[in-house]
């Protein structure tokens, strides 16, 4: 005969019975083992071997308590099914009035293996597939790492199980299985919470089934336990795992409290992870009631782990690369061309820039100790323009006060040093305010739209960059107390103005520049000057327009305007004209605009109506940009 200890198989029945703590039964009758009627029955239509048992307990009054090896039960009618040939033994106890009858065992021989009772995933998972052993280690080790898990234990409710399950109404993801049940999670990470449990090797955990259901557990961190072995069962239905003559690697801090170490619940299952619950009952440690999860890994997991090495993430756009010229486009927008540039108050104007990651978000990030209601002020008010205008060109003006000079650029270095004497905007006396004449291009973007980082200050100790976020935007100048800026009046001499079918189209144009055009040359406005974040509006005049017979009588009107990149560029809101009289046009821009290259009024089709266009004048009485 196999003695039980050797050859096992499994039951696949529900409710295992804890007996790791007595009961008081008052004391009656206590029956004979004579009086004991009970049934084990071999099922062979289910299967040839004899591997399905049914277990029947026909005695009134009393209590099985029934003990296959693999588990025990207390069901009046149980089926067990063995997964492996052998000889078995049933051990029944029944629990009477009188005190608890030990029945004499019954023993039973199966005749061939059942495999398919050990062929579910859930099973491979745990053993490895039938012939096969699986070694498991909680996931913390004596250098207090925790390889997968946040920690080696986390705690749920006692509601709460397999955590691939549940109910709908709880979103069928946190294993709670009552609606209103004791349903809860706390997952703490083992380095915040080193009280859970010491670090240290606690062992392994063996599962088997090599032969039948083994299952062997080293305990290196709870006295007296050493190494047990058993056997244990699967219910895959139901998730839970019965272990017999062994317990489930833990901690010794609640080693002694009233669980059944070998009565647990699957939380989780992989081929590389497990969690199993066991009960803390209430008042256990002076705490309350609670599943306490342990969280395992393999030994082959543990054994192959590599560490990632999470690369920082480094700011979009940092230490960027440019074409030769291309800084000098972005920063002037091109040859013959200007653009202004603001602080980023509307976003993040200011950053102190770390191994290539800043870490302010906002203006108020840094608020008072940093940047301040000065800092606001300033920004309101103020632009710097880097242009092309006869030369390579630096202006700032901060609060009104303008200085201007020359600047260079070191493309080896992204690097655009001013001339000497000029810096960028900064608050008299501020601490963070600019001194230096050489910036440094931190980040960069394929839209400059985005703006531009530039470094005034490194710190080689912490390779560190003190730098300010400029945008593209306009010269207008005063904030309105709205947060935004009242519009700016742009100059422009009548005496320069160029009017008549320029391009014989038909066409009355009134050119206020034109770099392909008479205006090039002796325009009447400065280009440097033209710098809109939204739109710009031109008010003009025409006089000494006298129609023919058969015109038209009205005309479509509109600007035409590119600036100095020729982004943005295209046509003006149309209004009417019918002669002479005082019209406005206007164009809005869909990004900012910066210079210009083409700058004109065209009243559509109306040239070919005019009798005399040498009779004709024109004045332009406002242009306003905003």
């Amino acid at each position: 005969m196999k003695n039980l200890k050797l050859w096992f198989g499994f039951f696949l029945a529900g409710l295992l019975l804890s007996s790791c703590q007595s009961e008081e039964y008052s004391m009656g009758d206590k029956l004979d083992p004579s009086e004991i009627d009970f049934e084990v029955i071999q099922d062979y239509d289910i299967d040839a071997g004899g591997n399905t048992v049914i277990l029947k307990f026909n005695t009134p009054g009393a209590t099985p308590v029934w003990n296959y090896g693999t588990g025990k039960s207390s069901r009046a009618v149980d089926t067990v099914r063995f997964a492996f040939q052998g000889d078995y033994e049933i051990n029944l106890d029944v629990i009477t009035a009188g005190g608890v009858v030990d029945v004499d065992p019954v023993t039973i021989s199966v005749t061939e293996d059942n495999l398919s009772y050990v062929e579910d995933p859930l099973w491979t998972k745990l053993t490895g597939g039938n012939g096969q052993s699986k070694t498991w280690l909680l996931d913390l080790d004596e250098e207090g790492t925790s390889t997968y898990f946040g920690g080696p234990l986390y705690f749920y409710g006692t509601d709460n199980g397999w955590l691939e399950g549940g109910s709908e109404w709880d979103g069928g993801a946190t294993g709670c299985y009552e609606e209103g049940g004791d349903c809860w999670n706390w997952s703490p990470e083992w380095a915040g919470n080193t009280w859970l449990m010491p670090a240290g090797d606690y062992g392994s955990m063996t599962f088997s089934l090599e032969g039948g259901p083994f299952v062997t557990v080293d305990h290196q961190m709870v006295a007296n336990l050493g190494e047990q072995s058993g056997t244990f069962f699967l219910d895959k239905d139901n998730h839970t795992l019965t272990l017999t003559d062994a317990g489930i690697l833990h901690n010794e801090g609640v080693d002694a409290c009233a669980i059944n170490w070998g009565n647990v619940r699957i939380f989780s299952l992989t081929d590389d992870t497990m969690q199993l619950g066991v009960l803390r009952p209430d008042g256990c440690n002076n705490e309350g009631p609670a599943m306490l999860v342990y969280n395992f890994i393999t030994e082959e997991y543990k054994e192959n782990y590599v560490p990632e090495v999470e690369e920082p993430t480094i700011d979009e756009g940092f230490d960027p690369e440019f074409e030769s010229g291309e800084l000098l486009q972005i920063l002037t927008g091109g040859p013959s061309s200007g653009r202004y540039w603001q602080l980023d108050t509307n976003g993040n104007p200011i950053d102190w820039i770390a191994s290539g990651m800043g870490w302010t978000e906002n203006a108020d990030s840094s608020r008072d100790w940093g940047w301040n209601s000065n800092w606001d002020e300033l920004a309101a008010n103020s632009w710097i323009r880097f242009d092309q205008w006869g030369g390579m060109n630096y202006t700032r003006n901060q609060n009104g006060v303008q200085t201007s000079g020359t600047f260079s650029i070191n493309e080896e270095n992204n690097e655009i040093i001013l001339e000497a004497g000029n810096t960028l905007l900064g608050v008299e006396g501020h601490g963070l305010s600019p001194s230096t004449n050489t910036l440094k291009v931190i980040k960069a973007y394929d839209d400059v739209s985005r703006g531009i980082w530039l470094g005034t200050l490194y710190d080689e100790s912490k390779d560190e960059w003190l730098a300010f976020h400029y945008i593209l935007g306009g010269n207008s100048g005063v904030d309105n107390g709205n947060g935004s800026t009242e519009p700016t009046v742009l100059n422009f001499d009548n005496s320069k103005l160029v009017i008549g079918d320029i391009e014989e189209k038909g066409n009355l144009r009134l050119e206020l520049f034109n770099e392909y055009g008479a205006t090039k040359s002796d325009p009447g406005l400065t280009r440097s000057d033209i710098a809109f974040n939204e739109k710009i509006e031109v008010t003009f005049t025409l006089d000494g327009i006298t129609l023919n017979e058969d015109a038209a009588g009205t005309y479509d009107a509109k600007i035409y305007f590119a600036d100095g990149d020729w982004a943005p560029q295209g046509d003006g809101t149309v209004v009417t004209v019918n002669g002479d009289g005082t019209y406005t046009v206007t164009y809005e821009a869909p990004s900012a605009a910066q210079g210009t290259f083409v700058f004109v009024i065209d009243v559509v089709g109306i040239g070919t109506d005019i009798t005399d266009m040498n009779a004709v004048s024109a004045t332009i009485d406002e242009i306003i940009m905003y």
